[in-house]
């Protein structure tokens, strides 16, 4: 069910068996298979996950390579509805331990926000993260091309890049250092930009120009290019560089801030979990790109299906078996 500020006071004192936070590929399969083991589940979503931007999912089994990943959200999150779970659009501002149930308070409505508590015994981590891009006065227009040939991940779209003049968008010189040598492995025409944003050091300046490649320091001013198509940058001094397609590496932030009262084990930014993806909280699950992993929307599916499974085991085994009445009856 659809839930929103009008009903949502039927849920209040209801107790789920889970609450995913975030409705992206991972939590919508989360949902789908607790509420196929018979459980109740809750999806809260803030809306635009990451898979949302994607316009193409070229390596997704099954899929046509030309899928948006907004359909494969649309999808999901129809087949989650058609098996009775719920979902919230909000915004989860703060998780509390109770013992033996969360409180996760949710923030309703972007304006006029209105405040409320749910409860569950399980949490299942599915926020995900998000991506910096560059900043620009107008960032309508990297919007205007970012998921399309712009990319934020050389895992999904390195294969997209090949033998292409590619822009790469550092956010510091440890991303130079990180990235630029593996996006070597699908095409050698690399321009790095660092955006005036940091100093690249005269070791690194070195090795670029060792590897032939280009370096441009000077921020930019705009993308260019027509119809979702980015053709090159015009930096702030006039100069137009051309390209045909663009890798951004500027840094993300792990959208988990909920978390910040509960005791995690963390590696970096990432949770770490075990191999149900169960975190150091026994009843906290991470899914997807929260947790120590490859950032891929088919492993955050995948990681759905095993976080669910065990909440399902945990919730069994601690109701034990269950006596059917209509056996009982039968059998007088």
């Amino acid at each position: 069910m659809q839930i929103s500020k009008t009903n949502i006071s039927e849920r209040l004192d209801h107790v789920y068996d889970a609450i995913i936070v975030g409705g992206g590929a991972g939590g919508l399969s989360a949902g789908i298979y607790l509420q196929r083991y018979r459980l109740s589940s809750l999806i809260i979503d803030k809306g635009k996950a990451r898979s949302f931007w994607m316009q193409e999912l070229h390596n997704y089994l099954g899929l046509s390579p030309d899928t948006p990943g907004r359909v494969l959200l649309q999808q999901g999150k129809k087949h989650y509805e058609s098996l009775a779970g719920d979902f919230l659009t909000a915004y989860v501002e703060e998780v509390v331990d109770e013992g033996d149930t969360f409180a996760v308070r949710v923030k309703v409505g972007r304006q006029n926000s209105t405040y409320f508590v749910l409860h569950s015994k399980y949490l299942i981590a599915a926020s995900g993260i998000i991506d910096h891009l560059p900043s620009l006065e107008n960032m309508q227009n990297v919007f205007e091309y970012a998921g399309y040939n712009l990319h934020v991940c050389m895992v999904c779209d390195g294969y997209e890049m090949i033998d292409k003049q590619c822009g790469f968008f550092a956010g510091s010189e440890a991303s130079i250092e990180e990235m630029v040598f593996n996006l070597s492995w699908f095409t050698p025409y690399i321009t790095i930009f660092t955006h005036g944003l940091f100093t690249v050091s005269t070791e690194l300046r070195s090795k670029l120009q060792q590897y032939g490649y280009r370096l441009v320091e000077t921020p930019i001013k705009q993308f260019l290019g027509q119809n979702h198509h980015m053709s090159g940058v015009e930096l702030v001094d006039g100069t137009v560089v051309e390209l045909e397609t663009g890798l951004i590496s500027m840094g993300s932030r792990y959208h988990n801030t909920y978390l910040q009262r509960i005791d995690l084990e963390l590696k970096g930014g990432n949770l770490v979990t075990d191999k149900m993806c169960r975190t150091s909280h026994p009843r906290i699950f991470a899914i997807g790109d929260l947790k120590v992993g490859l950032n891929q929307v088919v492993i955050a599916a995948g990681d759905g299906a095993l976080a669910a499974t065990q909440i399902w085991r945990d919730i069994r085994r601690s109701f034990g078996v269950r006596c059917w009445q209509e056996n009982l009856i039968s059998n007088i």
